[in-house]
């Protein structure tokens, strides 16, 4: 079963690992780039992917690139995750990677600010790479911090709605109408959800925040929100619409049998990157999910019609409905590696090369993180795949904020978060105004 860090709960423990960059690295492109990118040498990648056809595709990958370019040849180390990539840029050495890539987005903030990877802005001014005229804005944002771009973008994640439309049908609902805001959701969650004893036939839609995907940031970027103010305090507390998610997310939590009963539920299912996603087996009519599930639930040979649509928006946003949360893979390159410039045509070639970008989103299932790329007719996909790529091109379409520490302040709101479902909270609001303070604390700390 592929080991895949892109999950929610995976990213938010990849905090404490980061914590090991923050003394780490001092070395910069301005003063390590000396080596000669025309030279016959060997650079070292690693990367995270584990499945054997996302391994695939990633040799594949660099098969195009050592094609176009000859002189350097690829050594590539799969598998590795936020952990040991920190204790390797920590190290440094001839043994350690040239380039790396990471599913954990929210700690670009991290990354940048602790100089755990290289700044690229050198490199990006010699190539005249104009990232405006490349990437798509969410996903510029996403890998720099305060100004300062340590990564670039590699494939994006969109999230939105997938709904077995049979059941819809057997519900008596229109399987071609999804909800298309939250109260309409609830009401369709519900209408969905067969019981059987103390427990369910079929569940409409599993809420709890230990649920596949189901975590605080997806839920969010549904409502317009702003994590933090314009002096960088936490602006959870202020800000009305994390009240009214939690509030609204508590109420599904309660309809559908409340939290115990849910979470009892939750631990029957299979694993979420295996053939017995609940989703796959019917135990769940619908499912927050990324692009990705649609090549997960044809592989596992699902025997219902699949529906896919834009996650719902909050009931006074409809004009806003299409938008989803977005996230991706990153690259970066070691700023200790004595090959920073052949590192640097690695790490622009698989990010901005339109032929090895969609070649690449076609084998491992991804949305494409170019722009060139997401119009390319060269592109091969399901029909439902679309969505995903409407989401990505979305305006409204978010990610979440980066922080100095990484995703820790997201582990923070995501505790609380769970306290609040499982009724362990009398005061909302003054809940959160506590939580944005510890927030603040521990950014405080961290610079």
């Amino acid at each position: 079963m592929p080991v895949r860090p892109r999950r929610a709960a995976a990213a938010l423990a990849a905090t404490a690992s980061i914590a090991l960059f923050a003394s780490a690295c001092t070395g910069s492109a301005n003063n390590a780039a000396s080596d000669d990118p025309k030279a016959e040498t060997t650079i070292t990648f690693w990367h995270g992917w584990s499945d054997p056809a996302e391994v695939k595709a990633i040799t594949d990958n660099i098969a195009r690139f050592e094609k176009a370019h000859p002189n350097i040849k690829v050594k590539v180390v799969g598998g590795i995750n936020d952990d040991k990539l920190g204790q390797a840029l920590r190290a440094g050495g001839s043994k350690g990677p040239d380039v790396v890539s990471s599913f954990t987005t929210a700690n670009v903030g991290k990354f940048c600010a602790s100089g755990a990877l290289a700044d690229l802005k050198p490199f990006i001014e010699k190539s005249k790479l104009d990232l405006d005229k490349t990437f798509p804005k969410v996903l510029q944002e996403y890998t720099q911090f305060e100004g300062k771009r340590c990564s670039l973008p590699l494939l994006s994640d969109a999230y939105g709605l997938f709904y077995n439309k049979d059941a819809f049908k057997a519900a008596g609902l229109d399987p071609n109408a999804p909800p298309k805001t939250w109260s309409e959701f609830g009401k369709v969650a519900k209408a969905l959800t067969k019981t059987k004893g103390d427990s369910y036939e079929r569940l409409g839609f599993m809420p709890n925040y230990l649920g596949y995907e189901t975590v605080v940031s997806h839920y969010m970027s549904q409502w317009d929100h702003t994590y933090f103010d314009k002096d960088g305090k936490s602006n959870i507390g202020k800000d009305p619409a994390f009240a009214e998610m939690m509030t609204y997310q508590k109420s599904l939590v309660d309809s559908l049998g409340g939290f115990a009963k849910l979470d009892k539920y939750r631990t029957t299912f299979g694993d979420e990157w295996g053939a017995k996603h609940p989703f796959q087996t019917g135990q769940v009519a619908m499912q927050l999910d990324g692009e990705w599930r649609l090549k997960f639930a044809k592989a596992a040979n699902v025997g219902f019609e699949i529906g896919v649509a834009p996650l719902p928006v909050a009931d006074d946003e409809i004009a806003e409905y299409g938008k989803g949360y977005l996230s991706g893979t990153i690259m970066g390159i070691a700023p200790q590696s004595k090959k920073q410039n052949a590192a640097w045509e690695l790490v622009k070639f698989m990010t901005t090369d339109t032929d090895a970008v969609v070649g690449f989103a076609n084998d491992i299932g991804n949305v494409p993180s170019t722009l060139e790329a997401l119009k390319s007719p060269n592109l091969k996909f399901d029909p439902l795949f679309k969505t995903f790529l409407d989401i990505a091109k979305h305006p409204e379409s978010t990610t979440s904020d980066g922080a100095v520490n990484g995703s820790a302040y997201q582990d923070t709101l995501q505790k609380f978060a769970q306290q609040y479902e499982k009724g362990q909270v009398p005061d909302l609001k003054k809940g959160l105004a506590d939580t944005a303070a510890q927030i603040d604390r521990d950014i405080a700390a961290a610079k």
